[in-house]
């Protein structure tokens, strides 16, 4: 038995038709050329085979009598593969918006608590004779950096890895399916009393993280103290992300090089998450303006942050959220790249002051059912469409690993990721860095965001653009003089040398250096305005699906 801490508990007890709790993830794969075996009962097999490396695939949930305490978890010691792992085959012609619209029905139905909360799907009957795998996962026990850790677990860096070593066996339960009343209502009493204890423990970190808010600290010798950017708004103004959602998904995928998006971010002097945060201002951008919606205060992103320490890899959540500007109202994506800056330095230093304070397990007795009947009533009293949203839209930037990655034999070549959109913020972005590309996966309530596509085309064009537009600034150098301007320069060059010799020229007065770097290399090679496109063309459908 294995409780859930407050936090990983509030997925669940949030969890609604209409906003699922599941994140999951989108593999494209590639199998050996001479391969000729059942890739689905392989994938069951290779499974079965690692079962015992991450706890996430044998433990499901026991439930509180009345729902007065968190449940917990408990070892499920019959797996059912034939359950967990599914076949799904495309109809023709099996193209990449098929995949990307069957993931979307795939991702918008509720996971069965009774058993382990996970779910493999393999997919067949793409262009080409492809493959590809969903997964989903409860969000329950699971985070950004958990979820690396579990993959782990099924992927490996061979195709034909070293068998993994067995289990050591565990003596099974006395045959009985479920624990007892008494048992459960022990151990939450317990639980809850533990968790008191944690509370209180946390709370000088609270007041001092309190502290350093309301009278902010010095953050090094030199720097002054933490405040919050000029340009950042508490609320984010209302838009047509920011309403309540129904349990209808579309999903988009698109890739962007890895290393293209560092160099942008180095030229510009910054982060990588940065230049993310850029590209997906300037894609809104573009994409409410087509819909004559785009506000005219800056949008804002709810951005979660880790908490986790270096090297914990726990099966649970320990992360929270902070809000930052898109500065959307901004027109030069380079100047809105340098806002996009400061909003996140700011961010980072305020999560800095109040990690340690931030609880992710925290009491929660006889709040489970009163949690469930708010988030219920929320969604359907639909208070989102009215309320002025704390972001507009949900952003995240997950690392991943850097080298090819294997599952059951097929070589990984994608990594999309597939999140939760909420009650208020229609939309979600997230990407995750593999092996050379940024693949970003925007999943959002079909009826707000049908043409969530268009979005994700908007992403590779406004990466282009920043290309252009670092390019742009970059300092030419000066172009050789011709023999024939040489020629003609010859006699007055003659004619200068016979004259006499005047007087020199009284020094001038340095210029003033400018106040960023970008800017002065503005200054010495401007760019002319590019015109307003008169229509947004859309780029055709091949050129798109050739760059996931």
């Amino acid at each position: 038995m294995q409780h859930l801490s407050g936090l990983d508990a509030t997925f669940l007890h949030t969890e609604t038709p209409e906003t699922p709790m599941h994140v999951g993830g989108l593999h494209l794969l590639e199998l050996p050329a001479d391969y000729d075996g059942d890739f689905y009962e392989d994938v069951k097999a290779h499974v079965a085979s690692r079962l015992h490396l991450s706890e996430i695939f044998t433990r499901k949930l026991a439930l509180m009598p009345f729902e007065l305490s968190n449940p917990v978890w408990v070892e499920d010691e019959d797996v059912d593969l034939d359950y967990h792992v599914r076949r799904v085959t495309l109809p023709r012609p099996g193209t990449m918006r098929q995949l990307e619209q069957y993931v979307a029905r795939l991702h918008s139905t509720l996971m069965d608590r009774s058993r382990p909360l996970w779910e493999f799907y393999v997919i067949d009957g793409l262009q080409g004779g492809r493959y590809a795998m969903y997964t989903k996962v409860h969000h329950a026990g699971i985070d950004g950096q958990a979820g690396a850790a579990f993959a782990q677990a099924i992927m490996t860096l061979e195709p034909h890895p070293a068998p993994t070593k067995p289990p050591r066996q565990k003596a099974r339960r006395s045959n009985r399916y479920q624990l007892g009343v008494a048992e459960l209502a022990g151990a939450a009493i317990s639980n809850t009393l533990q968790q008191y204890v944690k509370l209180v423990k946390t709370f000088p970190d609270m007041a001092r993280a309190v502290q350093s808010l309301v009278v902010p600290q010095p953050r090094s010798e030199g720097a002054g103290p933490w405040q919050l950017p000029k340009n950042l708004n508490l609320l984010g103004p209302r838009t047509l992300l920011n309403v309540a959602i129904t349990n209808q998904r579309a999903y988009a995928v698109r890739s962007i090089p890895l290393a293209e998006v560092k160099q942008t971010g180095k030229k510009l002097g910054a982060s990588l998450n940065d230049v993310v945060m850029g590209l997906c201002a300037g894609a809104l951008r573009r994409y409410l303006a087509d819909h004559g919606k785009l506000p005219k205060k800056p949008m804002s992103a709810a951005i979660p942050v880790t908490l986790r320490a270096p090297g914990d890899t726990s099966s649970n959540n320990q992360v929270s959220m902070t809000v930052m500007t898109l500065a959307t109202d901004v027109a030069d994506p380079i100047e809105r790249i340098a806002r996009i800056r400061e909003s996140s330095t700011a961010a980072k230093d305020l999560i800095g002051n109040i990690k340690a304070a931030i609880p992710t397990d925290f009491p929660s007795f006889g709040a489970p059912w009163l949690m469930s009947g708010l988030a219920s009533m929320y969604g359907r009293s639909r208070l989102a469409d009215r309320l002025p949203p704390v972001a507009n839209v949900v952003i995240s930037n997950v690392p991943g690993a850097q080298v090819a990655l294997y599952f059951a034999g097929a070589k990984l070549l994608t990594y999309y990721p597939v999140s939760i959109p909420s009650h208020g913020m229609a939309l979600n972005m997230t990407v995750q860095s593999y092996n050379g590309s940024l693949d970003f996966g925007l999943i959002a309530c079909r009826r707000a965001v049908p043409d969530v596509d268009a979005i994700a085309d908007y992403l590779l064009e406004e990466h282009r653009g920043i290309q252009e537009r670092v390019k742009a600034l970059e300092v030419p150098a000066a172009p050789a003089a011709s023999a024939a301007t040489k020629e003609a320069k010859a006699p007055a060059e003659a004619a200068s040398r016979r004259a006499p010799a005047k007087a020199p020229a009284r020094p001038r007065a340095p210029r003033k250096a400018a106040q960023h770097p970008a800017a002065e290399a503005a200054q010495a090679a401007p760019v002319k305005a590019a015109k307003r496109p008169a229509a947004r063309k859309r780029p055709a459908r091949g050129a798109a699906a050739a760059t996931r």
